[in-house]
C-alpha cells in the first residue's frame, strides 16, 4: 500500500501519527538504564490515547550501585556511606559480601 493511503485510512479511524526528532531516548528503571541511540519516534494519538513507538540502537546499562544498597551496607557494617559504596564497588554490588568485608 502507498503511505499516503495508509495515513488517510488511519485518519478515518481517528489515528494520528507524528514523527518526533531526538538524538537519544533514556529510560531509567530501578536497576538499569536503557539508552536508545539514533531513535525513530512515532507519537500515535488513537482517539485521545497517546502512545510512543520507539525504535533504534538499544544499549542497556546496569546501575552502578543503588543508594538504598549503600545505606543498607553502611547501617549493617556500621561504617560511612562512602566506605559502604567503595565496598560495594569492590564486591560488584554484592551486599552480603560487602558487609562481611567491612566487618573484618
Amino acid at each position: 500500500m502507498n503511505p499516503k493511503s495508509i495515513q488517510a485510512a488511519m485518519k478515518k479511524m481517528g489515528i494520528q501519527q507524528q514523527e518526533l526528532l531526538a538524538k537519544e531516548v533514556i529510560i531509567k528503571q530501578n536497576d538499569k538504564t536503557l539508552i536508545i541511540r539514533n531513535p525513530e519516534i512515532l507519537k500515535v494519538n488513537m482517539m485521545g490515547q497517546i502512545s510512543l513507538q520507539i525504535t533504534g540502537n538499544i544499549e542497556e546499562l546496569k546501575e552502578e550501585i543503588l543508594q538504598e544498597d549503600i545505606k543498607t551496607v553502611a547501617e549493617q557494617a556500621e561504617v560511612s556511606e562512602e566506605e559502604a559504596k567503595q565496598a560495594l564497588k569492590q564486591t560488584k554490588g554484592d551486599l552480603a559480601e560487602a558487609i562481611l568485608l567491612l566487618k573484618k
